[in-house]
This record gives structure tokens, sequence and C-alpha cells, in this order.
């Protein structure tokens, strides 16, 4: 065993406690998170508001303050953003992380606390280390750099002190000066914002390093090592770094990619997701074996769960961590110690296990296909594009989705616009193992297509080659951490993609 991971492993024995203690006091130590969280903001504009100080529990809470989505919390962040403090968080909050998502336009700005920085996202990595470790005492990864793609945004200064980034490079500006010997490319190459020039020299720097992890959003990563094995005139990752052990992923749903990633690495590779956001570090893969990623209940952050069949209520019940049940679709709502309270996160998650609580995110609030009462979740998709692909030897690049709406005497149907990196054998079985495996997977999606009787059979649409990347930098977009919508419940995207696919 490396000393290093000895060392390490002697200081992480009290956090594994703290981890181990997810299984069986998972409610206590959340609600201890809400106590917390609420005596430390009772002073700032939005705790007087809403008196935290006289709330005493969960159900108080709960009829006191409104569940909010970024344009109603807005107003709150406004004012931050101009200087204001102790707003949603004592003091001035100095760091707000832009993001624009895929479905707006309008950039959001999200408050990072250092409370956030230090107690949530640092700590979210540094569990996630932990963890591995403990499970792989023999591991080289440190004896060697993880090469990460993230954001390109670099820190902008919006005046009164205060900065705005991308949330990677908020993490690169505050980490500590000596975790960048841990890690590749340089702050000055991560964060260009030119993407192929970024491209050209994150390849030139990392191929001579000892590579021992990857990190980032596996779409974008794709296209960097394709890049880097083209350039190095290899064909295998491991040519290039014969110690390369671990992927940390995230971002989106790895499925579409897992294969694509065994194909270029021979002597196999980990895989470890992680579900980090802009608002918070929320949860990882502690055990390969199981799909679920622990819900990290101490970090500052208290959770709420809303049954998606319930959001569109004008007063939507939630539940905590204590009262949610296994295969239940719900919106998660967070309440941090960046500020943010009762605030919808947007993404939709589905727990796997409650001792400890264990989820895996099944789509998004707004990214799904519910045109004819099919309830079409991404969960759902990218199980049965995964099935349809296994059955003709393909290899999804991107993909999205939209309904094709009824018409006149015509029914309706699905358009799925895909591009394969490996083409179906033969795209009739793929169209008729994807439209079957979507039946098994969702019992609305079968019923309306019981004899064809709502809905007809879906439609794949081969899209040419680059054709999502072509259309994210017309939208100014290219980048580590942009992602393609993958389902819409109108064609305001799929129909602007096929105007490129020509």
């Amino acid at each position: 065993m490396p000393f290093i991971n000895t060392l390490l492993g002697f200081f992480s024995t009290s956090r594994l406690r703290e981890i181990s203690l997810f299984d069986s006091q998972s409610d206590c130590i959340q609600f201890n998170q809400l106590n917390s969280l609420l005596d430390f903001a009772k002073n700032t504009v939005i705790g007087k508001e809403y008196d935290f100080s006289s709330i005493k529990n969960y159900q108080q809470f709960q009829n006191t303050v409104p569940v909010r989505s970024y344009e109603d919390f807005s107003v709150y962040i406004d004012r931050m953003l101009h200087g204001e403090k102790n707003i949603c968080w004592p003091g001035q909050v100095k760091w707000f992380a832009k993001s624009s998502g895929t479905t707006n336009a309008k950039s959001k700005f999200i408050p990072v606390t250092n409370e956030a920085l230090q107690d949530c996202h640092y700590r979210g990595v540094k569990d996630v280390l932990i963890s591995y470790l403990h499970q792989n005492p023999n591991s080289k990864l440190f004896q060697g750099k993880c090469l990460t793609l993230g954001g390109s945004k670099k820190i902008s200064d919006i005046g009164n002190g205060m900065q705005t980034g991308d949330l990677s490079a908020i993490l690169i500006d505050n980490a500590p000066f000596y975790s960048q010997f841990a890690k590749t490319p340089s702050p000055d190459i991560a964060l260009l914002s030119k993407w192929e020039e970024k491209l050209e020299k994150i390849s030139k720097v990392t191929v001579n390093e000892n590579i021992t992890s990857l990190a980032g959003v596996p779409s974008w990563l794709m296209i960097l090592l394709q890049h880097i094995l083209k350039v190095s005139n290899k064909t295998d990752l491991h040519e290039l770094w014969p110690n390369l052990e671990l992927f940390m992923h995230g971002g989106v749903n790895f499925t579409p990619y897992r294969q694509q990633y065994k194909n270029i690495t021979s002597k196999g590779l980990n895989f470890l997701e992680t579900y980090n956001a802009s608002e918070g570090f929320f949860a990882f893969q502690n055990d390969p074996t199981d799909e679920g990623m622990l819900l990290m209940l101490d970090s500052g952050i208290f959770y709420e769960f809303i049954p998606l069949s319930d959001i569109d209520n004008p007063y939507p019940k939630a539940y905590s961590v204590a009262d949610v049940e296994l295969g239940v679709d719900y919106a998660m709502v967070i309440s941090t110690n960046g500020g943010l309270w009762r605030y919808m996160i947007g993404d939709t998650v589905r727990f796997t296990s409650l001792r400890p609580p264990k989820i895996i995110i099944s789509g998004r609030t707004k990214n799904f296909i519910n045109a004819f009462g099919e309830e079409l979740m991404i969960d759902n998709a990218e199980r049965a594009l995964n099935e349809a692909c296994k059955a003709t030897q393909a290899e999804i690049k991107e993909y999205t989705g939209a309904p094709v709406f009824m018409n006149g005497n015509a029914k309706g149907y699905h358009q799925w616009l895909i591009e394969f990196s490996k083409e179906p054998s033969d795209i009739s079985i793929f169209t008729e193992v994807f439209d079957k495996s979507l039946q098994r997977l969702n019992s609305d999606y079968e019923a309306k297509r019981k004899n064809n009787f709502t809905l007809e059979a879906p439609l794949i649409t081969v899209a040419r080659k680059n054709l999502f990347f072509d259309w994210l930098d017309s939208k100014d977009k290219l980048g580590g951490q942009n992602k393609v919508p993958r389902l819409f419940n109108n064609r305001e995207y799929i129909d602007s993609i096929l105007e490129l696919n020509k």
C-alpha cells in the first residue's frame, strides 16, 4: 500500500465514521442541519422576514417559508449582486456561479458563500477521494495527476468586491495552492474560453503527464480524449497513461457513454458518478456496484422532495428525507449554506435506497415529454436507448427527443434526433427495441402506444456528424459544462437543431 494512502487513511477514519451514520441517523442529521442553517441566518433579511428564530420544527418551516424557483428567488439574489449584506446569509456574498443551463437563455447567478465552498463543495471532493481510497487501499491515484475538464468562464469582477464565473472557475480561484500539483491542466489553460484552443493546449500539456484519474462531463471529456489519442497517434489511453484508474463523472447520464470509455481503456477503468452543481455538492457513488449515489446529509444542505406528480400544484407537499419512498420521481428542493432557502433546483431524483439515502438523477422538472399523457422521463429514455444500442452494436454521442403533435387524423409520435458515434447495424431493429423497452419501463407510455391508440411508433432521425457540437457553437455554448437538452415537451430545441442537420 502506498505510504500516502496509509497516511490519508489514518486522517480519514473519523470522516468515514461520520458518513457511516447516514445509515441509521439520516433523519436526525438532516434536522440538525436545518436547525443550524436557520440559527445561522436568523438575523438576515430573509431570516427576519420569515422569523427564522421562531421556527422550531420542520412542519413550521414548511408552513412559513415558500418553495421558490430561481425566478421567484431572484429578488434576493439581485440585492446580493448589488453588494447588499446580510440578505440571505450573514455578511456579503463575494462569489456567484454563473449558469445559463440549456432551457433558458437568461443567466442565473447562484450565490457561493465561503461556507458553501469549504463545507460543501471542497468537502464533497474530499469525501469522494476518501471513500475511493478506503475501497481501493492499493490505489496509485495520488502518484499522478487528475485530468480535469471544467467550464470556460473566467472570474469576472462585477463591482463592490464581488466576482462571477463558472463554478469550476470559482473553485479553482479559491482552491489552496498545493491542490494544483495534483491536477492538470493549469488554471490559465483550464479556463480558456475558446474551445478549439483549449483542446489543443490541454492535449499538448497532458500527453507526457502521469495521469491517474479523469474528471468531467462524459460527452465533452470524450471529445477531448479522442483528440488526445489522435494527436498522439494512439488508440488506447493506457498506452499514454498506464496508471490511469479512475473516471469521476457527472452532469449527464453516463449510460450512453460507458462502452465508449471501455473501448479506449484496455486495462479497465473505475467509474464513479458525482452529483455536483453550482448550488452544492449533493451526492456521489460510494459503491461502484450500486448505481445509487449517497446523499450527503451533513454538508450544510437541508433536502426536501416534492413528488413530480404534484409539481404543478400551487401548494405542493414536500417531504424530508425521513418520509420519502423508493421508486418515486421527486423534484429536489434545497436550503443551503449558500443562502438558498427552499429553492427548487430543477432536477428530479429517485431514491434507490432509504438507509442510507441513495438517489439517481431521473431528469429535470422541465425536461420530459408529456404531450399525450405518457410522462416520459430522461431516465426511461436513456435506459431504453442503452438496450437498443446493445441490440444493434450502436453507440450514441448525443441526442434529443420531442413530440410530434397530432394533426388532423394523423396521430402523434415522438421524434428522436440521435448522433451516433457508431451507427446501428439496423435502424429498424434499433427503433423496435427502443420502443418496446420504453413500453416495458413506462406504463403510461405503454398505454398510449397500445394498438397505436394515441401514439404511433417513434421516429428515429439520424443526425449528421458534429450536429450537436455545431448547434452548441451557434449558441456560444461550447465547453465542459454545457449540455444538450435531452427531452422537451415542445419542439423549440429539436426544430432549432434540425435546421442545421443538412
